[in-house]
């Protein structure tokens, strides 16, 4: 079985971003890179994206266990 493809509004559901957002970390290297999928088409893996918002929960709860007293 092969890796499903995302496109943008699947991506901009899943993370909350907006495209430039998503542009400008992909860009830095922070979010992930998105696949070429025709002259005019662009797709992201549907595990990298997961990955990236449970990463991106991960940071908020230790940001919040940070801010505790």
């Amino acid at each position: 079985m092969s890796e499903q493809l995302l496109r943008w509004p699947a991506v901009k559901q899943a993370c909350g971003i907006s495209r430039p957002t998503a542009w400008r970390l992909e860009q830095q290297g922070r979010f992930p890179r998105r696949r070429q999928l025709s002259a005019n088409a662009v797709g992201w893996l549907r595990s990298e994206i997961e990955s990236w918002v449970l990463g991106r929960s991960q940071i908020g709860r230790v940001a919040t266990q940070e801010n505790r007293p």
